[in-house]
C-alpha cells in the first residue's frame, strides 16, 4: 500500500469527504457524533494513533512525535474528561499536523477556533484529564467511533464528518469524486429561479430512474450533465 504522493492529498484536500464517499461507498464511517469542533475546515492525512484515557500526557507528546501532515487519531477508552485543548492544538499546529481527532473530549473551544487546526471531536468539556500516563504514540490500531483505524489509514474529515480508508482506496476513488464535483457545480450553475428555471429534477433521469425502480428493474439516479 503505497502512500498518497503530495499531489495526491492536494487533490484529496480540494473535495468533500461526501463526494469522496460517494465515489466509494465501503469507506468506514465513525460515529457521527464525532464532529468538528472548528468549522469550515477540510482535513486529510494518514493516521497516527494514540490510546489517552482520560489523561493529556500521551496527547502532548504524540503531538510532538507525529510526522508533518499526519491525522492525530486519539481514543479514550470512553473517557469523561478532556485530552487535548489549545495547548496540545498549538503544538500540533506548529509541528505541522493536518488534524486531531478524539474519540473522546476536548476544551478550549474558542481558542481551537482561533488556531484553525481541524480538531473533531464527541464534545467538549472543561475538565482535563490527568498528565501522568508516559506513552505517546502507538504502534497498532485503535477504534475510532466503532471502526478501526490503523496507523497510516487516511483519515477525511469535514463539517460532514468523518471517513477512513485506505490510501489505494482514497486513489482509485480520486477520479470519481472530482467528476461528482464537477457534474454538480454544472447543475447548480443550470438551476435558475422562477417559473422559466430549470429544476433539480430536470438535471436527472428522475423520471426513467423511478419508473425502472417501479418495475423493479436495476438503475441508478445520476446527473445529464
Amino acid at each position: 500500500m503505497d502512500p498518497l504522493t503530495p499531489e495526491e492529498l492536494g487533490r484529496v484536500r480540494a473535495l468533500a469527504t461526501s463526494s469522496l464517499c460517494d465515489a466509494d461507498k465501503t469507506f468506514l464511517l465513525p460515529d457521527p457524533a464525532i464532529r468538528a469542533m472548528v468549522p469550515d475546515v477540510r482535513m486529510a492525512g494518514p493516521a497516527v494513533t494514540v490510546v489517552a484515557p482520560d489523561d493529556h500526557l500521551p496527547v502532548l507528546l504524540a503531538a510532538g512525535q507525529a510526522a508533518p501532515g499526519s491525522v492525530l487519531v486519539v481514543t479514550t477508552l470512553r473517557g469523561a474528561r478532556a485530552v487535548a485543548g489549545e495547548l496540545v492544538t498549538a503544538e500540533a499546529r506548529r509541528r505541522g499536523l493536518a488534524g486531531v481527532v478524539i474519540d473522546g473530549y476536548c476544551r478550549d473551544v474558542a481558542g481551537l477556533r482561533r488556531l484553525g487546526l481541524p480538531v473533531f471531536a464527541r464534545g467538549s468539556t472543561p475538565a482535563s484529564g490527568s498528565a501522568r500516563d508516559p506513552r505517546g504514540l502507538d504502534e497498532g490500531p485503535v477504534a475510532l467511533g466503532g471502526v478501526p483505524v490503523r496507523p497510516g489509514d487516511l483519515v477525511l474529515g469535514d463539517d460532514d464528518g468523518l471517513a477512513v480508508a485506505t490510501s489505494d482506496q482514497v486513489r482509485a476513488a480520486l477520479p470519481g469524486a472530482e467528476e461528482v464535483e464537477r457534474a454538480e457545480a454544472a447543475v447548480l450553475a443550470g438551476m435558475g429561479e422562477g417559473p422559466d428555471g430549470r429544476g433539480l429534477a430536470d438535471h436527472t433521469n428522475l423520471a426513467e430512474h423511478r419508473a425502472a425502480r417501479a418495475a423493479g428493474r436495476d438503475s441508478s439516479l445520476r446527473f445529464l450533465v
